[in-house]
């Protein structure tokens, strides 16, 4: 089989699976392409993005351009004479770059595509209620998440499984499939599809933090996939007024029911052993959440840190 040179565009951890696998293979990387160096937390220390990491401590050139048209980064692109550029989770990308390579520049998304494009395809499978997804390998074109498919492969999305557990194996699965694709491509033995044409695309939009906010006015089964679809990041929150104070409380998992409400939507029954939110149709209760300004816990442990229940209850709705 042949092996291509290929430059890798990638950050998170992620994209840091798919780059291994191609390390791993018969195929060549050439250059690595990922975001500069962030300063964060309190110390304002230097972060690497995962991608840098693995490319770092396996002698991979590493390119980090604050602009992808910077006329010295092209060269240098150029200058590596790849055969195949790949994409996974990176940021959108300028035809001068993505037309470069013979074989052209192929991304790796983690959905069946064309539904769910966007930025959280994984997150909007699960709250939306999705029993199944997969991963897509498709041809950069300048629209977003658009371009001709080479390979896709579907995975089941189980139950109770939360975004993040999705992401673990999609991020698997999806370095495998990258892998697949290259090899398809070095021995001609892909033919590159459009997208199917569909009226109404379930769509995959950035989250926000107002995205994240619980309404308890829905049925139960639509806040336990929207919360399993927040969990763990960003994490669905409600508010929840303690004394005189509002405190936002994130949840990360629970169980519903479904019954005749005994209460209103939001209306909280909270004691030692039990806590309970009322829907529309029935009650949510939470199993692992976490309040402004303390640790993540299981609710019994949140409930044994309270000794008079009267006063809390939903700050609004």
């Amino acid at each position: 089989m042949k092996s291509l040179k290929v430059v890798f565009f990638g950050t998170p951890e992620f994209a840091k699976t798919s780059l291994e696998a191609i390390h791993q293979s018969q195929h060549q990387i050439v250059g690595v392409v990922t975001v500069a160096d962030k300063a964060s937390g309190r110390g304002q220390r230097i972060h690497e993005s995962p991608v840098k990491t693995f490319a770092v401590k396996n002698n991979l050139t590493v390119f980090q351009p604050e602009k992808l048209r910077n006329p010295e980064f092209l060269d240098q692109v150029k200058s590596l004479n790849a055969d195949v550029f790949v994409v996974v989770a990176f940021r959108m990308m300028p035809k001068v770059l993505f037309e470069m390579p013979e074989f052209g520049t192929f991304n790796l998304h983690a959905s069946l595509l064309p539904d769910y494009r966007g930025a959280a395809p994984i997150n909007y499978a699960v709250i939306n209620g999705e029993t199944k997804t997969g991963a897509t390998t498709f041809f950069i074109n300048e629209k977003i998440d658009e371009g001709n498919i080479l390979l896709q492969e579907e995975i089941e999305i189980l139950p109770d499984e939360n975004a993040g557990e999705l992401h673990d194996r999609l991020m698997q699965m999806g370095a495998k499939l990258v892998v697949k694709t290259l090899d398809g491509l070095a021995e001609n033995a892909i033919r590159e599809k459009p997208q199917p044409m569909v009226e109404h695309p379930k769509n995959a939009f950035k989250i926000f933090k107002n995205d994240t906010k619980i309404n308890w006015n829905r049925n139960s089964e639509t806040i336990h996939n929207f919360i399993r679809g927040m969990s763990p990041y960003p994490c669905a929150f409600t508010i929840l007024t303690i004394g005189n104070e509002k405190k936002s409380l994130k949840i990360y998992s629970g169980k519903f029911e479904i019954s005749n409400p005994q209460k209103s939507p939001g209306t909280l029954e909270i004691d030692k052993n039990h806590f309970k939110i009322f829907t529309k149709d029935g009650f949510y209760e939470p199993q692992e959440l976490q309040l402004e300004g303390k640790k993540r816990m299981n609710v019994k442990d949140f409930l044994n840190g309270f000794r008079n229940f009267d006063n809390i209850s939903m700050a609004e709705n």
